[in-house]
């Protein structure tokens, strides 16, 4: 997963969208199918200890669960194809998902702090922590499976719904493992207050969590661009037609599975548009063979010839839109 700063993951380019969707929708049934089963295990373990921490890796899984849900929700509807009153496809119903899934996830902190608050006043012995301890070994186990096949869902797709939803399993792998050290030194050592301090630790980091998976979300509602390689890649692509002269205002942009690419391309004033016509589709067959999927739109510029430009400049009264004229 990236953080704010960080371009979004990269899609393995020679994947086709038909396969691309198969193993979106494999990763959203394995993660409700783990998580279901976690749910259960875990219940019955805290049920059985009652102790915060166990009750702080159920609510996670809980959350998890619904998470997941949301994911295959999203997932699905962004893989419907484009139609009538939503020709750019329903890619956003991912990002979307995911910024659901991060008030789902401070929603679990907050309970989870309150919960603990009130174990660290009235701690307490945590009995049958083995039932705990031998659940939260089964839980790791299938969390490692899980997450391992999500990783690789998301670098050959670059579906933000599955990495958001492998974040959720990652920190899961973290609170599996700090709720066994918590259980064996509360009911080995007879330390009570870890429990509620190891809580506390899993909530902390669950809201550490939800802050990267909004941002983002938030990146892609927003139309962040591609990252700057593979930006640099579809210029290389471009420019390598021998009549294309230069290239500018490309701009890039992802939706799910779907990628839109635009841009402007520099050409000899003095060809016709027929042979304009057919550069650019040269130029936009190589992009889509790279690009599997992706949506491209390319405009013809004569060289020489000024075109209108909406330029945004930064000005001691803040940042004003001004319109000029440039060459092509």
């Amino acid at each position: 997963m990236t953080t704010s700063n960080e371009a979004p993951a990269a899609v393995d380019p020679a994947l086709p969208p038909e396969r691309a969707g198969r193993l979106m929708r494999a990763a959203t049934y394995a993660s409700v199918g783990v998580a279901s089963v976690l749910v259960a295990a875990k219940f019955g373990a805290w049920v059985t200890t009652d102790a915060v921490s166990m009750l702080s890796t159920l609510i996670d899984s809980l959350l998890d669960a619904a998470a997941s849900l949301i994911s295959l929700l999203a997932v699905r509807q962004a893989l419907v194809p484009p139609d009538r009153e939503h020709r750019f496809g329903h890619g956003k119903a991912e990002p979307l998902a995911s910024l659901a899934q991060s008030a789902f996830i401070l929603g679990s902190a907050a309970f989870l702090l309150i919960e603990a608050a009130e174990r660290l006043t009235h701690p307490r012995p945590v009995p049958h922590s083995d039932v705990g301890i031998a659940v939260m070994g089964l839980a790791i186990v299938l969390t490692l499976g899980l997450v391992g096949f999500q990783r690789y869902v998301v670098r050959r797709t670059g579906s933000v719904a599955i990495g958001a939803d492998s974040l959720h399993y990652q920190v899961d792998l973290l609170v599996n493992l700090s709720v066994i050290v918590s259980l064996v030194l509360t009911a080995r050592l007879g330390w009570l207050l870890a429990d509620p301090l190891f809580a506390l630790a899993i909530a902390a980091y669950i809201i550490y969590g939800a802050w990267r998976l909004g941002r983002e979300a938030m990146d892609l509602v927003m139309d962040r661009e591609l990252p700057d390689d593979e930006r640099q890649r579809i210029r290389n692509l471009a420019l390598a037609h021998p009549r294309v002269l230069s290239l500018h205002d490309l701009r890039t942009r992802r939706s799910g599975p779907n990628v839109f690419i635009q841009m402007h391309l520099e050409m000899r004033a003095d060809i016709t548009l027929r042979e304009a016509h057919e550069i650019a589709e040269e130029v936009m067959y190589d992009i889509e063979t790279a690009f599997p999927g992706a949506e491209v739109l390319i405009h013809e510029d004569p060289a020489g010839v000024p075109e209108r430009r909406v330029v945004f400049e930064e000005g001691r009264g803040g940042r004003r839109k001004v319109v000029t004229d440039a060459d092509g």
